[in-house]
């Protein structure tokens, strides 16, 4: 029997900080092995647990295989159905619902970060296409963050992950890269080799502060105080260099008036929960330059979290840590140098002036609830499972009562397919085409289709264009979305001559050599200026100021007011990322899913102990879990796994900022609070 193997690249799609570079075996048509592209010059050959189980997460016995159409919604009795039928209802509700109001604003989208290539915003073509229509503005992770960014200094963090091997000094500040970014230990390792030192800082005993010479426990919310606190210590040092902040920040005098006046190291120790010793401690880090601060998005997912993230950023910086190589703040950097012409071509002009509606996708249900004229009665979901990641649960289970068709576009069943009317089966990274950049390190891959589609599985792209086809086959021109290009074509226009310059490559095709890596605009060590209205680092915004916020970088306290003892945190996971994953016997995480972490001494107040079935509840939901005593988690303060039921649960809270970055404020996913019961 004749053998044919292959070997193709293909690129992990997930919303992760690596975005990995994969070599799928194929051998007569069939997935048998990934590996770790070698070539790929951040990953290096290596992929995480999740990774490496592809093989069966392609061929699972749970992936959709076709379309699906549940009667009654929400009964459980699910009906196959062609494409051809899948298609054509959902066209004729569309043009229905365009006839009854007169515009396709009652037609909307909530799509997110299931799928991170460029071809998977095809959706938002698909709907852009229409003209009008109801689509989502917003950011559930890190807005908040970039925001602070910007308002200090112009722009994100901009810094090249690989270049945290110069550091002389790491602190890794509320991030878990054992479980979150596994390729980024081996820079942080070869700064330890050369006798760099490594402080974290985490409400949590993870398995990075583990690894930690120095580990900080703070209390939740505080993070902006303790860097207040080692700015106050390093000021009353006069360790400062007063000239250089003269020259390139803006507000000082303010904000050396406010550490002398208001920042108390005695009372922030106290707050904070941090040592003396250890605000000292963290000082020496920084004024051993250069020292490396990676923030992490859970700092900012509290009320005063972009307040916090401005705080460690204006610590950073007046250490002149930003402008050493190794040293420098951390957090995103979205290469944002792609047109994204799959949602931004060009419409007729009857259509370009059409009216589009844009809700926040952390209050999507809550505020397409109030839509009146016309309603929201056709909701598409595509890589996204709010009945499992969002808040606010209860107003989804209302909107769902008022919605007249449900299309979910997944791989798998889920808490938001049960709610649907039609589940279209979505194609795996290894099914389609598609280009990839990184949110965190600058190397441009793409993504080849190395096996057939799984069953009746198809792209999120040849989705729209079939739908787009449909639509337009009923009534003529109904869509302008540019349904006779394919994924090649797209993926062509999106390698604009300036990024292939970039790249070094002549064409598309060389990136099958490997992926390369992109020097960001802007990036530089020296001193040059910032992007900002005064051109310096802004202790002191203007734009912060326009948005009500603080103009002054300052601890921002948090206010709480709820009759919940507990304070509920749902960090990530190693074995999954969000709700996906969980399909997988080879990642076993029922143990995970099923605990309920407590402080000994909360346990010790309920008369709980290791093992018992509890309740865990407030004003929003309850679930049942397992508890297990943690001695290393702070008093006050629970641990769940994020997803499955536990989303009920979280509050619904906003970010102080997000506004500039992303249109809305981000979700204090930190800020829900919770009682814990003997079941």
């Amino acid at each position: 029997m004749n053998t044919d193997r292959q070997i193709f690249h293909n690129v992990c799609p997930r919303n992760c900080y690596e975005t990995c570079g994969i070599l799928s075996t194929v051998e007569n048509g069939k997935l048998i092995k990934v590996e770790g592209n070698p070539k790929h010059g951040y990953t290096h050959g290596r992929l995480c647990a999740k990774g490496y189980a592809y093989t069966e997460y392609v061929y699972s016995p749970q992936r959709l295989k076709y379309p699906l159409r549940q009667f009654p919604r929400g009964s459980g009795n699910w009906q196959r159905i062609s494409w051809s039928e899948a298609l054509e209802t959902i066209a004729l509700k569309i043009i229905e619902l365009h006839d009854r109001y007169g515009s396709n604003l009652a037609s909307g989208y909530d799509k997110y970060s299931g799928n991170l290539g460029i071809l998977h915003y095809a959706t938002e073509g698909m709907f852009r296409g229409l003209g009008s229509h109801t689509k989502i503005h917003g950011d559930l992770c890190l807005s908040a963050g970039g925001d602070a960014l910007n308002y200090n200094r112009g722009q994100g963090a901009l810094c090249d992950p690989e270049d945290m091997a110069k550091a002389k000094g790491i602190v890794l500040w509320g991030v878990n890269p054992a479980r979150t970014a596994v390729h980024q230990w081996s820079f942080i390792n070869r700064a330890r080799d050369k006798g760099a030192k490594l402080l974290v800082i985490d409400t949590l005993f993870t398995p990075t502060a583990a690894q930690g010479d120095i580990y900080l426990q703070i209390q939740p919310g505080t993070d902006g105080l303790l860097a207040m606190a080692v700015l106050k210590y390093i000021w009353q040092e006069s360790r400062l260099d007063l000239d250089f902040i003269q020259r390139h920040v803006h507000g000082w005098e303010a904000f050396e008036s406010y550490l002398r006046d208001e920042v108390s190291l005695e009372e922030a120790s106290a707050i904070t929960g941090v040592p003396l010793e250890g605000i000292k401690d963290l000082a020496e880090m920084y004024l051993e330059s250069p020292c490396a601060t990676w923030v992490g998005f859970g700092v900012q997912r509290y009320s005063n979290g972009g307040q916090s993230v401005r705080g460690i950023d204006a610590l950073v910086t007046l250490t002149k840590n930003q402008h050493q190589q190794g040293g420098g703040l951390y957090y995103y950097n979205w290469l944002d140098i792609f047109p994204f012409n799959i949602k931004n071509f060009p419409l007729p002009p009857e259509q370009e002036k059409a009216p589009v509606r844009s809700l926040n996708i952390i209050h999507f249900a809550q505020e397409a609830l109030a839509l009146k004229d016309p309603p929201l009665k056709l909701l598409w979901l595509a890589s996204h499972n709010p009945f499992s990641q969002g808040q606010n649960l209860q107003h989804w289970r209302k909107l769902v009562s008022q919605l007249e068709l449900i299309v979910v576009v997944d791989l798998f069943m889920n808490e938001t397919t049960a709610q649907a009317d039609i589940v279209l089966p979505a194609a795996s990274p290894f099914e389609e085409y598609d280009l990839h950049s990184s949110y965190w390190h600058q190397w441009i891959a793409i993504n080849q289709k190395a096996i057939p589609p799984f069953y009746e599985a198809r792209s999120d792209l040849e989705i729209a264009r079939n739908l787009t086809q449909v639509l337009n086959g009923l009534r003529p021109d109904f869509s302008s979305f540019p349904w006779q290009l394919s994924a090649l074509d797209w993926i062509k226009a999106e390698l604009t001559p300036e990024i292939l310059k970039q790249l070094e490559i002549d064409n598309w095709e060389e990136l099958l050599q490997g992926p390369r890596k992109y020097k960001l605009k802007g990036v530089s060590r020296e001193v040059q200026g910032y992007p900002t209205e005064t051109g310096k680092f802004q202790l002191m915004s203007r734009g912060a100021k326009e948005n009500q916020l603080p103009a002054l970088v300052r601890f921002k306290e948090q206010r709480i007011e709820s009759p919940y003892p507990l304070r509920l945190l749902t960090p990530q996971s190693l074995l999954r990322l969000h709700s996906q994953y969980r399909e997988l016997s080879w990642l076993n995480l029922e143990q995970e899913m099923d605990a309920v972490e407590l402080n000994p001494q909360d346990a010790e107040q309920r008369n709980l102990k290791e093992k018992d079935h509890v309740i865990v509840l407030n004003d929003r939901g309850s679930c049942f879990r397992r508890v297990e005593i943690n001695p290393y988690i702070p008093q006050g303060v629970v641990v769940m796994a994020q997803g499955d039921t536990t989303n009920q649960l979280l509050a619904g809270q906003n970010t102080d900022m997000g506004i500039h970055t992303t249109g809305a404020r981000g979700a204090a996913f930190y800020d829900s609070w919770v009682e814990v019961k003997k079941k």
